[in-house]
């Protein structure tokens, strides 16, 4: 038995009103109000424990979204009583706070995530409130992108040699750090021709270096190296790599795995990319500069997807999309040439004109 919410005027009211959820319970739409009174904050930490599939990384991302952002304004809100204008307002008053407009998108879409599961899966509400346009979408500036001299100017610049390939794997193979790091003398062909990426690092605090699968389903893929490279990867191989197949092909000074901040200070990178001409350089951004280098070859979507390891498009468009804009700004400056030119051509024949008309008729 559930009571209804509040009493009625009349009987006729009352009626009405259970005619009402008579309906919505025919039609399949009618959720029990006891359960939708758990609060959000209680929900989102079960629905993260309930995910062991989730990267240790992710896991550690959630947490601090839920902890940081989400639980000290709706955390004790019930789900039930969550609808779109208190998500927009919980929204809104995180910007306003000076909470970017990255990490603000990020938050909204776990909690979207985490009501779309109370929706479809068990069935605590009928309606997710998280309707807000836009609200999902990051907008980040755009990366700074290297040509191909940059970098092997780059890799030549590192004051380890043994980190100079790893600056080119990175960029030529479209490597995300993790999987550039957790790569073995066995993921290697002989030759230097390819890279098999089966597993990456991930850093989790308090528990050091992760070894786990890639970021996405489609991460686990071979890669094809360009001969150009390949000699430099073999001579690495035989000069810093151990023979065994477990081997790390990129490691510190004294044979560990490298972590992020340790590879930074090793390398002096705020220092060198600086003098390269690109301050604020991430190492994320040489996968950035390979994903437009694959781009920029013509390569068909489906093919930048297996090569840059992404399940979904979006990313290989966005790439499809950069190169072709740059085709058409190359095709409106070859245009101003030939418009120049015409130009050119038109005053000569002015000057011409001028000239035969001073001489007065021949003959």
């Amino acid at each position: 038995m559930r009571s209804a919410p509040n009493t009625f005027p009349t009987k006729k009211d009352a009626e009405r009103w259970l005619v009402v959820v008579e309906s919505q319970m025919v039609r399949g739409e009618w959720t029990d109000p006891q359960r939708a009174a758990i609060p959000l904050g209680a929900y989102a930490d079960k629905w993260i424990t309930e995910r062991p599939a989730l990267r240790p990384r992710t896991v550690e991302l959630y947490r601090w979204l839920l902890t940081k952002h989400i639980e000290p304004r709706l955390g004790e809100v019930k789900i039930g009583d969550l609808t779109t204008a208190i998500v927009r307002e919980w929204r809104a008053s995180l910007l306003a706070s000076g909470v970017s407009e990255s990490i603000t998108a990020k938050s909204y879409r776990l909690v979207r995530a985490v009501l779309n599961t109370a929706v479809q899966e068990d069935g605590i509400i009928s309606r997710n409130p998280c309707r807000v346009r836009g609200a999902d979408r990051e907008n980040p500036a755009e990366r700074p992108v290297l040509t191909v001299p940059q970098v092997f100017q780059l890799a030549d610049a590192m004051p380890h040699k043994r980190l100079r390939v790893m600056i080119l794997v990175a960029a030529f193979a479209t490597l995300r750090w993790g999987e550039v790091s957790a790569l073995r003398r066995a993921d290697i062909a002989a030759d230097g021709s390819s890279i098999r990426i089966s597993v990456a690092h991930t850093e989790v605090k308090g528990r050091g270096i992760v070894v786990g699968p890639p970021k996405s389903r489609a991460g686990v893929r071979t890669i094809a190296i360009p001969p150009a490279i390949r000699p430099e990867i073999v001579k690495h191989l035989m000069t810093y790599v151990g023979p065994a197949p477990d081997a790390l092909v990129f490691t510190g000074p004294k044979g560990g795995a490298l972590r992020r901040a340790h590879f930074n200070n090793l390398t002096k990178w705020p220092v060198v990319v600086r003098k390269l001409g690109v301050p604020g350089l991430h190492f994320h951004d040489l996968r950035h500069t390979g994903n437009l280098f694959a781009a920029q070859t013509g390569a068909s979507t489906r093919d930048l997807m297996a090569r840059m390891g992404h399940d979904d498009m979006r990313a290989a468009l966005i790439y499809q999309r950069a190169t072709s804009e740059a085709d058409q700004r190359i095709a409106d400056r070859l245009s101003a040439l030939v418009e120049d030119r015409k130009i050119d051509n038109d005053d000569q024949d002015d000057d011409e004109d001028g000239a035969a008309g001073a001489l007065g008729p021949v003959g």
